[in-house]
Parts: structure tokens; C-alpha cells; sequence
């Protein structure tokens, strides 16, 4: 069984900067790829970012617009989620996920393991 772990999410002003980890412990650990997904309050589970554990592959949301990065260190066991220039509507729960299937990184369903979320709180 994989445990996930994240951290360094809290409360940053818009335009602020926050990393977030996503500590992996348990049985051997290789997944085929690591997920970020949030939730807002009212609203569904979306889609973030995704990266290959090999790290030939990365995919992001659109919305992300180029201030995500999704980056690992397999050493650690660790995945991490850059986000720059926050925005209110980046509030949400940042949940990391841990895929064993090579298809469909974008999609909730295709994630076995999921940790029990960080809060991120942009003010404006």
C-alpha cells in the first residue's frame, strides 16, 4: 500500500509563490505517473498537472498558463508542484496522486493512490 503525504500549502497574498510536496512512502514505489489534482469548495475535482516517473512526460491544464511546474525526485519518493503568480481562483484543496497506468494521466479515475490533500488560500 502507497501512503502520500503533501505539503506546503497555506494562506499567500495573489501574485505570491507556493511549492507543494508529495511524500511517497510504503511498497515499492513506481508508479507510472504522479497527478496533481484540487478541488474548490462546490466544485468538482480538476485536473492540474501529471508527470511521467520517468520524467519524459508532463502535461498540464490549461488553465495553468505557464505558472505550474511539476517536477520529482525519485530519490526522495517526492513530487512537487511549483505554482507562481497565484490567483484567488487558485483557492482549492491540492490533492497528489500516484497512477500505475501508462494512459490517461489527465483523468481522476486512472489514480489508485491519492494523499489527503494541502489547503492553498489566495487572498486578493
Amino acid at each position: 500500500q502507497v501512503q502520500l503525504l503533501e505539503s506546503g500549502g497555506g494562506l499567500v497574498q495573489a501574485g505570491g509563490s507556493l511549492r507543494l510536496s508529495c511524500a511517497a512512502s510504503g511498497r515499492t514505489f513506481r508508479p507510472y505517473y504522479m497527478g496533481w489534482f484540487r478541488q474548490a469548495p462546490g466544485k468538482e475535482r480538476e485536473f492540474v498537472a501529471a508527470m511521467s516517473w520517468s520524467g519524459t512526460n508532463t502535461y498540464y491544464a490549461d488553465f495553468v498558463k505557464g505558472r505550474f511546474a511539476i517536477s520529482r525526485n525519485n530519490a526522495k519518493n517526492t513530487v512537487y508542484l511549483q505554482i507562481n503568480s497565484l490567483k484567488p481562483e487558485d483557492t482549492a484543496a491540492y490533492y497528489c496522486a500516484a497512477s500505475d497506468e501508462s494512459f490517461g494521466p489527465a483523468l481522476s479515475s486512472r489514480y489508485r493512490s491519492w494523499g489527503q490533500g494541502t489547503q492553498v488560500t489566495v487572498s486578493s
